[in-house]
């Protein structure tokens, strides 16, 4: 396979090519005629031809030259539009930001964090995947994704996690329910009732069992539902109980058609954050993408509805 050529010596001989004088070439390029002179018949042994012909005290393009030139032009502008690239990535970061989180989080965080960061960056594309925490990672492993916004997982993962804001699991119910009525949670009522509970392969649903196998219980499943505006419609409709994050349901709670109960007196909380790569460092517009999702994030949990009573 052919050395590529040298792009100092296809810059002398494009701009020799423009100007039909070593003395014009070196005054543009900023050195001297012998150095010009050099470079060119460098240039001429490296491809195994003559490239100029003299004219008087001008020169001419050969045959030849007037081959490279064509591809010469071409080579040295994609050198400059690569260079233009990675100067505009040194200062504002990834032309094209990849994301992938969950439903949730698409729904009641990412509108508010991305037009934000569309002041900021309004030339960075952004492009999100709806995906569990399992799917999610696998993107990021696979280099389909450059940022995970998900639950804190385990370092099995094998990724970065950069902390965002934690939230509470709590019962959801209807307002029509017998718990939101009494606002009271009976312990003992808990195993009874049908709950309708997001797919059980979920990591939320792994920390929902392990804490009730903790406090000695069973839950009634009667659906897995993999949509989170499916379970708040369900759960309004006095289909069932379910155990979500007050937050995901924060427009229902507020309007009084549901209602958001803790699970005990022990609580069950979550930690959010991002994840990427391990060894890789963030650019500027994903840290401030990192920056906007702690802030947005704190505000949305911060402002949820309070839940009533403990279990009794």
């Amino acid at each position: 396979m052919s050395e590529p050529l040298d792009s100092r010596q296809l810059r002398a001989f494009v701009t020799l090519a423009n100007t039909g004088s070593f003395t014009g070439t070196g005054k543009e390029l900023f050195l001297t005629q012998s150095a010009i002179s050099h470079a060119i018949r460098a240039l001429e042994a490296d491809v195994g031809c003559r490239l100029f012909d003299r004219v008087g005290k001008s020169v001419a393009l050969t045959p030849a030259g007037e081959q490279l030139l064509h591809h010469a032009k071409r080579v040295l502008e994609e050198m400059a539009q690569a260079r233009e690239a990675l100067e505009h990535l040194g200062k504002w970061g990834r032309t094209h930001l990849r994301l992938a989180t969950s439903e949730a989080v698409c729904e009641a965080l990412l509108p508010n964090v991305l037009a934000q960061q569309k002041e900021q960056f309004p030339q960075c594309q952004v492009t999100v995947a709806s995906a569990d925490m399992s799917e999610a990672v696998e993107l990021l492993h696979n280099g389909h994704a450059d940022l995970v916004l998900s639950l804190e997982p385990g370092p099995e993962a094998g990724v970065e996690f950069i902390p965002l804001f934690s939230d509470e699991l709590q019962f959801l119910v209807s307002a029509q329910h017998p718990w939101a009525i009494a606002q009271q949670v009976l312990r003992a009522e808990i195993p009874t009732q049908p709950y309708i509970l997001y797919s059980r392969s979920s990591h939320t649903s792994r920390l929902v069992e392990g804490y009730f196998r903790h406090e000695e219980m069973t839950l009634l499943t009667m659906m897995e539902v993999g949509s989170m505006s499916a379970i708040r419609e369900m759960v309004g409709r006095g289909l069932g109980v379910s155990i979500l994050a007050p937050w995901v349901a924060r427009d229902d709670i507020a309007s009084g058609k549901l209602v958001a109960l803790p699970l005990g007196r022990r609580k069950l909380t979550r930690n959010w954050g991002v994840l990427h790569r391990r060894g890789r460092r963030l650019n500027l517009s994903e840290e401030q993408f990192v920056s906007l999702c702690r802030r947005e994030g704190a505000q949305l949990v911060g402002g949820g509805a309070e839940a009533r009573t403990p279990a009794a």
